[in-house]
């Protein structure tokens, strides 16, 4: 895809971060934006900042972990625009600790944001995708960590690598569709955002007393670790530019962070010489 004028863009987890970044690059390409996030005066507050720039907006509260969402999501969107052209399925949250100390709660809350948002987003949009029978294209949102090994944030590698392997399934489906469906998936390393926050969108069904709970010392070095890194990280902007390139060039694999190329290529090489995890390089 490399028109994207007046097309229509859905987002997931639009109302902060990288989703926010990506919706205010889809309206300077001149496209209609649906924002989708759990989040609802956040939304809306995203909603009215981006609307006072120009553009046509549609704001959805949204739960990606609820296929009902994501049907009224795709309803709301259709109803409005009468169609959609490029899907983010970008909504993502993170669990600190150890992943035999991660409660069962913790690893539900995660699956169900991080990978069952991303199938709900393709079982819901793509029938209707190729319905339209014109170009379209999805961005699913992964990771580097899901890329390259290394102590911490074990279920998120573990989510964000099924969002991966998902998205070369679908690439290759689609290919053999012979549709004009376009699929990229994103791996970035740090880029400016909420997710290091989480925990504020935790519903109260995955709430235990472990979440409760003082954090361990090695927790509160994690989290000071990744907030100063998060203060360092890449801007949206910057990272938006650098996706809607990749999707201009129908690039699959949009990695935004070179420098952690060597850690990738080590891992690659751990598999193909069946040697045991060296962990990233430094």
């Amino acid at each position: 895809m490399k028109d994207f004028k007046g097309k229509v863009a859905v987002i997931t987890g639009a109302a902060s971060g990288i989703g926010r970044g990506l919706a205010e690059r889809c309206l300077q390409e001149g496209m209609k934006v649906v924002l989708a996030d759990i989040e609802a005066p956040v939304l809306e507050k995203t909603k009215d900042e981006l609307e006072t720039k120009g553009g046509n907006i549609l704001a959805v509260r949204t739960d990606v972990s609820k296929e009902e969402d994501i049907e009224q999501l795709a309803m709301k969107t259709l109803g409005q625009f009468g169609a959609v052209h490029l899907l983010f399925n970008n909504a993502g949250v993170e669990v600190r600790g150890a992943v035999w100390e991660q409660t069962r709660s913790d690893w539900q809350w995660i699956i169900n944001v991080n990978l069952w948002g991303v199938i709900n987003g393709i079982r819901v949009f793509v029938p209707r995708m190729l319905e339209q029978q014109t170009e379209c294209h999805i961005v699913n949102t992964a990771s580097t960590a899901a890329l390259i090994t290394g102590p911490g944030l074990g279920s998120y590698r573990v989510t964000k690598s099924g969002v991966i392997a998902l998205s070369e399934t679908l690439y290759h489906e689609l290919k053999l569709q012979k549709s004009l469906i376009g699929v990229s998936v994103l791996c970035p390393s740090f880029v400016r955002s909420r997710l290091v926050e989480a925990e504020r969108n935790r519903p109260a069904e995955f709430k235990d007393q472990k979440n409760a709970r003082n954090l361990a010392p090695y927790e509160k070095e994690m989290i000071k670790f990744f907030q100063e890194k998060n203060r360092n990280a890449m801007p949206p902007e910057q990272f938006a530019d650098l996706v809607f390139k990749g999707i201009s060039e129908e690039k699959f694999y949009i990695q935004t962070h070179p420098e952690m190329n060597d850690s990738i290529r080590s891992r690659m090489e751990d598999i193909l010489q069946a040697r045991n995890p060296t962990g990233p390089v430094r």
